[in-house]
């Protein structure tokens, strides 16, 4: 018989990389746009974003709400 080893698979880091940006970016964009529509438009748009409450700016609270929304769907 001969002697068999099974070593475990370690997915690349840059695989990883890939998908993150691939789900990051798009969700980015759609609530950045939502963000930036909201400000245009007068309205409170902290509220509709999740993780973006407490936040001052579009950015940081575009950048918290994608990350609440990665944690869900990840």
């Amino acid at each position: 018989m001969s002697d068999l080893s099974y070593e475990a698979h370690k997915p690349s880091l840059s695989g990883d990389k890939l998908s993150f940006v691939l789900i990051f970016a798009p969700c980015f964009l759609l609530l950045l746009s939502l963000a930036v529509l909201g400000q245009l438009v007068g309205m409170h748009w902290q509220f509709w974003l999740p993780g973006a409450e407490h936040k001052t700016s579009i950015f940081s609270g575009v950048h918290a709400a994608v990350y609440t929304f990665m944690s869900h769907i990840i």
